[in-house]
């Protein structure tokens, strides 16, 4: 891999308003008695004990070493999230190997992505050394310089544990956090390494295997059948939806569920060009039956539809299936979320496959990135490699305190205490095998107008359900979007 700083005049000119407004609700943190909001407050913490008075951190040796860093700190900016609970949960074991004193901050999410924005823009003035941050979000921050590339590190044997094996991480993950940083459908899985997968979320069919068996239907495997048997379950169950899938004003409508059938179905949102594809015969087919199939049999409020209200619908037994995050499902399918009737009757399914018989699954990436600001990054790259290495990240899954799934690791995917704990979710493990086989990565085309493509996008999904012809909407989006990269520069 190049090691190479990448800035771009239309990052740099991004504003930090625009920035604020659009990262936003990105996947939310599972809640608590079926989707209860979480409580929106800062948490500040410090871990372990100081080092012995007199101690100095050591100057790092021509191998790896560990305690290369005792006696300093780092403080770290982290989502609320169960992921950043197995985390903080183990951060002794970090002090107690290395030396290195570790606090943080821990934000909701609702304002967590403003945070991490305001402080990467102080540059050597920010607060932290290592953050949680999506994919997506690397095309924002890598350009404008926030973000530290980490292929130097990574291929550093004096910086990396031998045993660290970061081929290990699923490569659909850390391919997707790759980019050369320009815009283009080849720009991502080349360059620089930008951020180190630490948990993700694979987008799922979920259903009540009870009501799908009482109805006598089977889990659909193409989008004709995902609109029939969406249908089919509503007038079996009147009292509910048929299924609930994301529909708010926001970016996080598109890139669950619909983007999964989306590129299942061969669409793309650019071509080579930097066209854009919304409006191609493919997507307008996709946008139309998907469009039915949430009139017909999703929620009657689904343009409020988040994250968290989906979860919370389909883990209160207001909804007989969910197409989002396999772990949302997961999190609804637990004592303390699952109303009457739904605890041990969710199962999964991959999302409907193609017309080739494609499965393309777009996921989210919970990833640990280093503030490119920081002053301490070799001690900020001991403890990222620590946070994304085999033994935290076993212990994260496999201890019953703990809820990280899933993991980001071959070798912590195979280990028979995790594949033993998931056996009560029915055909969970089953499902993440077959979406592994399949395409799975980052669907969208790296663009330094995602966040807006996604978002006026979602708009245009809401305008449709309102009534609006679908071609004509996608066509009046198309040229937008055209014009922003325009505006831009990206194309002419």
């Amino acid at each position: 891999m190049k090691k190479s700083a990448v800035r771009s005049p239309w990052a740099i000119a991004l504003s930090l308003a625009v920035i604020i407004a659009l990262l936003l609700s990105a996947c939310g943190a599972p809640q608590a008695g079926g989707g209860a909001a979480a409580p929106a407050e800062s948490e500040t913490t410090t871990e372990a004990a100081a080092p012995a008075e007199g101690e100095a951190a050591a100057e790092p040796s021509g191998e790896f070493d560990w305690r290369a860093f005792e006696g300093e700190s780092l403080k770290l900016l982290l989502n609320q999230h169960p992921y950043q609970q197995a985390l903080v949960g183990e951060l002794d074991k970090f002090t107690e190997l290395t030396g290195i004193e570790v606090t943080y901050d821990v934000f909701p999410e609702q304002n967590y992505f403003d945070k991490v924005t305001i402080d990467l823009q102080a540059g050597d003035a920010s607060t932290y050394d290592v953050f949680m941050t999506g994919a997506y979000m690397i095309w924002q921050y890598a350009p404008a310089g926030w973000m530290e590339p980490l292929e130097g590190y990574i291929n550093d044997p004096s910086k990396t544990n031998a045993d660290y094996d970061f081929e290990d991480i699923l490569p659909g993950l850390r391919n997707s956090e790759m980019w050369t940083g320009e815009a283009g459908r080849d720009s991502m899985g080349a360059g620089s390494q930008w951020a180190l997968p630490w948990g993700w979320e694979a987008n799922a069919y979920m259903y009540r295997k009870d009501l799908m068996e009482a109805a006598g239907l089977t889990p659909p495997t193409n989008i004709d059948e995902l609109v029939e048997v969406s249908k089919a379950l509503k007038e079996a169950n009147p009292e509910m939806a048929g299924i609930v899938v994301r529909g708010s004003l926001n970016w996080a409508t598109i890139h669950p569920g619909f983007m999964t059938m989306y590129a299942s179905q061969g669409c793309v949102d650019y071509d080579e060009n930097m066209v854009p594809q919304m409006n191609s015969p493919c997507a307008v087919e996709v946008t139309e039956k998907w469009i039915d199939m949430v009139r017909e049999a999703g929620p009657e409020a689904w343009t409020t539809y988040t994250w968290y209200q989906a979860g919370s619908d389909f883990g209160a037994g207001k909804a007989a299936s969910l197409f989002d995050a396999d772990i949302l499902g997961f999190f609804q399918n637990q004592p303390d979320a699952a109303g009457e009737g739904v605890l041990g009757n969710i199962a999964w399914a991959p999302g409907p496959r193609g017309p080739e018989g494609q499965l393309n699954t777009n996921v989210w990436i919970w990833s640990l990135a280093m503030n490119a600001g920081s002053k301490k990054k070799d001690a900020a790259w001991l403890f990222m490699q620590w946070a994304t290495g085999k033994d935290f990240l076993t212990t994260a899954v496999v201890e019953p305190q703990y809820t990280m799934v899933n993991p980001v690791r071959q070798s912590v995917i195979d280990n028979p205490d995790f594949q033993a704990r998931m056996e009560e979710q029915t055909d969970y493990m089953k499902t993440l095998q077959t979406i592994q086989e399949g395409d799975m990565r980052i669907q969208f085309t790296p663009s330094p107008i995602f966040f807006e493509t996604t978002t006026e996008w979602a708009q245009a999904l809401q305008d449709i359900y309102a009534g609006q012809d679908a071609q004509e909407r996608l066509d009046s989006l198309a040229d937008s979007l055209t014009q922003m990269l325009q505006d831009y520069g990206i194309v002419q």
